[in-house]
């Protein structure tokens, strides 16, 4: 059950996780402010509660995760959200990072793949803080031609490539992040999109994300 109440105790272990993240290498406090605002134990099982602000993955339903808050602060980061901004984000999961997004003041059109998870975030309670999350079941690889262009494309699982249709789908300038597979690990990769539809690459970190796995899961 996931909990409703945000308790001083709560607050505090966020402020410890903002303050761990700024120390580990996150420098925009917009980003770790949204973070702060953003109870990470609302996302989880109840079981977690106590330990929901650790900087590590949890289990949620349909055998995926919740992020590690440094991933999220750090894909975040690089994708340098402005208000109004129109992001594709692929992989809801749990609707933490969709949240965050959402908590900068983006518009947040999110796809989730698990049915089970779609289902699941339909009806929970905190995205009626959040009219600004539009969710999507469907396969992340073919994006939304119908809402596009976005001005920022977000991918929460591990790319085997950079999906074509996505860079399709961003416009003239936009960004796009994602952590692309390299062996074991995945190194993340920020696309600027040109006018002509190429794009620049600028490489980063490594990363352990789930798969990012084609069509959809009933």
């Amino acid at each position: 059950m996931r909990k409703l109440e945000d308790t001083y105790q709560h607050k505090g272990l966020r402020k410890k996780l903002i303050d761990s993240l700024r120390t580990k290498g996150i420098t925009s406090e917009m980003v770790l402010e949204a973070m702060y605002n953003v109870p990470r134990h609302f996302f989880l099982d109840s079981a977690f509660d106590k330990i929901a602000y650790e900087d590590r993955a949890f289990p949620i339903a349909a055998e995926q995760t919740i992020s590690q808050p440094y991933t999220v602060a750090y894909q975040t980061q690089l994708l340098n959200v402005h208000r109004g901004d129109k992001i594709l984000e692929i992989g809801t999961g749990s609707v933490y990072q969709a949240s965050v997004l959402a908590e900068l003041g983006a518009w947040v059109y999110t796809i989730e793949r698990q049915r089970k998870l779609y289902d699941i975030n339909k009806s929970f309670f905190f995205k009626t803080k959040y009219p600004n999350i539009k969710f999507f079941y469907g396969d992340g690889f073919e994006g939304l031609p119908a809402y596009a262009p976005f001005d920022k494309v977000l991918i929460t699982a591990a790319a085997p490539f950079i999906p074509p249709k996505l860079v399709e789908q961003l416009k003239a300038g936009g960004l796009m992040v994602l952590p692309v597979n390299e062996g074991d690990k995945q190194r993340m990769l920020r696309l600027t999109k040109k006018a002509d539809g190429s794009y620049d690459e600028e490489w980063f970190d490594y990363f352990s994300f789930v798969p990012m796995l084609k069509g959809k899961n009933n």
